[in-house]
């Protein structure tokens, strides 16, 4: 064959993207089982997070292990759905149904003899998806520790919401108010007034990721309305 006819060209073109398709195919499939174990490491250290226990991808599993003691799945009144593992629940499905059908992840963990329940959380931001684990004291009030990431916030800006300067004065405020109403968190812009013990400072610059975060946590939370209540 002429290999500069174009018939020889289009044929060689044809059997190299085959080829490249096949080991990328493989490549993909091989590694699968990694990538799987990556995203359930990464998963258990961020909902340790939200109780302020820093784990490594080495001790992860371990320290999963010995401090969450419990984790089930509740409905929207509170009641707990038998035959559903709260680990394998994914946010964004249950997020498309209506919240009378949702399924609600809870995680128990022990900290000094006392438990705190850790929530998990999904929202948008300027970019793309947020997302998080807030956890509470046991009078499902005062939120004990907070962790949010994001997908591709912009950095210096929105992208704050994963670091401690901006978790940090979310530990001790308060998602009910005095009257029992579940008023959430504010995040607050530099001319917006609030209760202190119910608001924490939005980030300067990135005021859509910070107000996609605030509709997070009061859509999400509030979705376990029922759930707290019960524990109260």
């Amino acid at each position: 064959m002429d290999r500069n006819s174009n018939v020889y060209t289009f044929i060689y073109a044809s059997v190299m993207v085959i080829l490249v398709a096949a080991v990328l195919s493989i490549a993909a499939i091989n590694l699968k089982p990694f990538q799987d174990i990556n995203i359930e490491i990464e998963k258990k250290q961020n909902i340790l997070a939200s109780v302020n226990i820093n784990a490594s991808a080495e001790n992860a599993n371990d320290v999963y292990k010995e401090k969450i003691v419990k984790s089930y799945v509740v409905n929207s009144i509170g009641e707990v759905v038998e035959g559903e593992e709260a680990f394998n629940i994914d946010l964004k499905v249950q997020h498309s149904k209506p919240t009378d059908e949702q399924l609600l992840p809870v995680f128990e963990c022990k900290i000094d003899g006392s438990i705190k329940y850790i929530i998990p959380l999904r929202g948008a931001g300027l970019w793309g998806p947020i997302w998080g684990y807030i956890s509470l004291e046991n009078d499902m009030n005062t939120i004990y520790g907070a962790t949010f990431d994001h997908q591709g916030e912009t950095p210096g800006l929105g992208a704050e919401i994963s670091t401690d300067a901006f978790t940090g004065p979310f530990k001790g405020k308060k998602i009910f108010d005095s009257n029992g109403e579940l008023v959430s968190i504010l995040v607050a812009k530099s001319n917006e007034s609030g209760e202190p013990e119910h608001k924490v400072d939005a980030i300067s610059g990135g005021t859509i990721t910070s107000k996609g975060l605030e509709k997070m946590l009061s859509d999400d939370l509030s979705t376990y309305k029922a759930f707290f209540n019960s524990k109260k």
